[in-house]
């Protein structure tokens, strides 16, 4: 039986027999690495927006730490030059230490000021005692005093006695404004007064009085009448 010889199919070329057939796997070609400033920059961008926002966050609390704390609290209103009570018709007394009587005041009305602590009275009439004992009257239309009642300020027809004591004389003090002082026992006027001791009357366009120094200091333009020392007479 005569065997056939296998031939390739007409038109197919054939394998010669010192051909040789690459039968490995022939994968992708490999990639050059990138350059590390690449790689570097690559890292830096993917980390970036984590370092941004822990930055704000460091910053946020630097600030709440070191802000300044902010008063909340309303600031309290000034007082207000508005009396806080009135009296009408009244008497008040204020006394030392030793318990004796230092000032008295009355008036038709009182309006005290609790801003700076002050007496505003109408029709006035105030009564003084010093350490010494020495009483000074005082009244006016209208008066203002601080709260113990050392300084007192008389304005319209103010009008000031101080009594005789021992060989001393009364003197009186008459004028639109009178300032006195009670501890300092001074009476002083920027305004016209009228002094009056005994016979002898003073007149000036302003005026210090010092009782304790016996010194009276007459300002402006002064007219003054002296009663004459009383001559002996002869046995």
């Amino acid at each position: 039986m005569q065997r056939a010889d296998s031939q390739t199919d007409a038109g197919a070329p054939g394998l010669e027999d010192d051909d040789e057939v690459d039968l490995s796997f022939a994968g992708p070609e490999p990639v050059a690495a990138a350059p590390w400033p690449w790689r570097l920059l690559d890292v830096v961008s993917a980390y970036l927006p984590l370092v941004m926002m822990a930055v704000l966050a460091a910053g946020t609390w630097w600030l709440v730490r070191n802000a300044p704390s902010v008063d909340v609290r309303p600031a309290a209103a000034a007082p207000r030059h508005e009396p806080d009570y009135l009296m009408k018709n009244f008497v008040v007394q204020r006394f030392g230490a030793d318990g004796s009587l230092r000032t008295q005041i009355e008036g038709d009305q009182l309006r005290h000021y609790p801003d700076d602590d002050t007496l505003e009275v109408d029709a006035a009439r105030i009564r003084a005692v010093a350490a010494n004992g020495a009483v000074t009257l005082a009244t006016a239309r209208r008066a203002l005093a601080n709260g113990d009642g050392s300084e007192l300020q008389l304005l319209g027809d103010a009008h000031i006695v101080r009594p005789a004591v021992g060989k001393q004389q009364a003197i009186d003090f008459r004028g639109e404004f009178l300032h006195g002082f009670r501890n300092l026992e001074q009476v002083r006027s920027h305004l016209p007064v009228v002094v009056t001791q005994g016979a002898s009357v003073v007149r000036a366009q302003g005026m210090d009085y010092d009782n304790l120094a016996r010194v009276v200091d007459l300002k402006g333009r002064s007219t003054a009448t002296f009663d004459p020392p009383k001559r002996a007479v002869p046995k």
